[in-house]
């Protein structure tokens, strides 16, 4: 298994939020968001949000 980059383009409000959040647990941007993926409940959380925004569009 290799390595890959994964890029992403968030807004400056969204930015700063991961910020704080990374802040407080003594992290950079890049582990938090490394973390959040990484974490069990991932996937669930992540179908959640998409089933939600799905929602709104219809």
């Amino acid at each position: 298994m290799g390595t890959h980059v994964l890029s992403m383009r968030i807004d400056g409000e969204l930015l700063e939020r991961l910020r704080t959040h990374a802040a407080k647990r003594g992290m950079s941007v890049q582990d938090y968001v490394v973390r959040t993926l990484i974490r069990d409940d991932f996937d669930e959380r992540f179908k959640a949000a998409v089933d939600e925004t799905e929602k709104f569009y219809r």
